[in-house]
């Protein structure tokens, strides 16, 4: 499992831990993942993803899982 969201594309940040004394180490961000059920009544099961919380909560504000999914059409690949 890839440590990012699918909702909002938030992923896995890097920075410094920067001690008193000044002295800089490597660290990383990790979003905040939430691992997540959905209803699908389109294909009448549960669907499973592991978004952050502010994508769930933009899911929640559009009503749900297929209301978000039919506002945001997926981009062409090609």
């Amino acid at each position: 499992m890839s440590r990012h969201c699918i909702i909002t594309q938030k992923k896995v940040a890097s920075g410094n831990n920067v001690s008193h004394a000044h002295n800089k180490t490597k660290r990383r961000f990790f979003p905040n993942l939430q691992s997540v059920s959905f209803y699908c009544d389109d294909l009448k099961e549960r669907v499973r993803l592991s978004i952050s919380t502010h994508g769930l909560r933009t899911i929640e504000h559009h009503g749900g899982i297929e209301a978000w999914l039919r506002r945001h059409k997926p981009s062409d690949p090609t």
